[in-house]
């Protein structure tokens, strides 16, 4: 019967594949990490050691308290700089006290003591200025949430934390960003747990608004609990990572198909979704996320997972949008030529 089965799915994979790839974006116009048409400018402008088009970009993100592109933002640029400083350096000399260079650079510093072996020292080293730069900032949750990023690295208390928590709050009580970090410090990785991300997660979503990425805080719990073995840490259960993607569903279909802001969470949402074999769920997820594909979760996913596919995050990414086409297909009856029912709670789910 196995032998049957096997002949059985490999013809319905054979049928329906074609048709479940037809509409999609191709591979070879699958982007990584891909601007959007503020940043590209400022990136293209780096490339060429000028740094005026993102020095403008970032003033003017910080004068309409645009905090969330702002964030976005000065993470690309910290990254952009990290293979290529030249025009942050050029930057920095004509416009010293400029506190977007500073912020970028800032960003920067804290992602090489990261990667450094003695990680918790350098990071310590920086707190001066990490903490001088977010007390000036009396608007600006950008600072307080890459302070809270370098609390977690450098073994902060919880009540030292929490009062980072706290400043972040005061300034913008739903950045998805600072949301994220203090997630990361609440995760079992950490100095938490899964039940206490779960809970600090869902109580987010629940406060915030309906388009919010912050709605989509539970599917980022659920990630690091598949990420988790269970032996290091008691089981969530399933249904809890299941609703999370439900509510992450929810979220992606606010958003227009092949939007660009929502990208790494629907990119997130999609991981989590091929990982539960939810397969009609992740291919509408493909299908909205485009030709927008992002290094997280792809670049940090582990070896051996159902959407693996080697080191690079873009191939990581192709290869579990085929393995959803190709599962979806096994599950849809032979002569079917509709849409599949091979999603959640339909054969071949989970």
């Amino acid at each position: 019967m196995s032998f049957l089965r096997a002949l059985i799915g490999a013809a319905r994979s054979a049928r329906h594949t074609p048709r479940l790839a037809a509409g999609s974006v191709p591979d070879d116009d699958v982007l990584l990490d891909a601007p959007d048409e503020r940043l590209a400018p400022a990136l293209v402008a780096a490339a060429l050691a000028d740094p005026e088009p993102a020095a403008k970009l970032l003033a003017t993100t910080r004068d309409c308290g645009e905090w969330e592109d702002r964030d976005r933002y000065v993470t690309r640029l910290a990254t952009f700089a990290y293979h290529r400083d030249d025009w942050l350096t050029h930057w920095l000399a004509v416009a010293p006290g400029d506190p977007d260079a500073l912020l970028v650079t800032a960003q920067l510093s804290v992602r090489r003591a990261w990667e450094s072996p003695a990680r918790a020292e350098r990071l310590r080293e920086l707190e001066p200025l990490i903490r001088t730069m977010a007390e000036e900032a009396p608007h600006d949750p950008v600072p307080w949430r890459l302070a809270l990023d370098h609390a977690r690295g450098a073994h902060a208390r919880p009540a030292v934390f929490e009062a980072l928590w706290e400043q972040a709050v005061r300034r913008s009580p739903h950045h998805y960003g600072c949301h994220v970090a203090a997630l990361k410090y609440l995760s079992a990785q950490w100095y938490g747990s899964h039940r206490a991300a779960f809970d600090f997660a869902e109580q987010a979503a629940d406060d915030a608004a309906a388009d919010s990425l912050v709605r989509a805080l539970p599917v980022r719990a659920a990630y690091d609990r598949l990420r988790v073995p269970a032996e290091r840490e008691p089981a969530v259960p399933e249904e809890r990572v299941d609703r999370a993607a439900d509510r992450a569903l929810a979220l992606s279909a606010v958003f227009p198909t092949g939007d660009p802001w929502p990208a790494e969470v629907r990119n997130l949402l999609a991981y989590v979704l091929v990982e539960r074999a939810r397969w009609e769920d992740a291919q509408a997820e493909f299908g909205r996320i485009g030709a927008y594909a992002t290094s997280f979760p792809w670049g940090s996913a582990p070896g051996g997972g159902r959407g693996a596919g080697g080191e690079d995050p873009l191939r990581r990414f192709l290869t579990a949008r085929d393995t959803t086409r190709t599962e979806l297909a096994r599950r849809t009856p032979l002569w079917d030529s509709g849409r599949g029912r091979a999603g959640r709670g339909g054969p071949g789910g989970h």
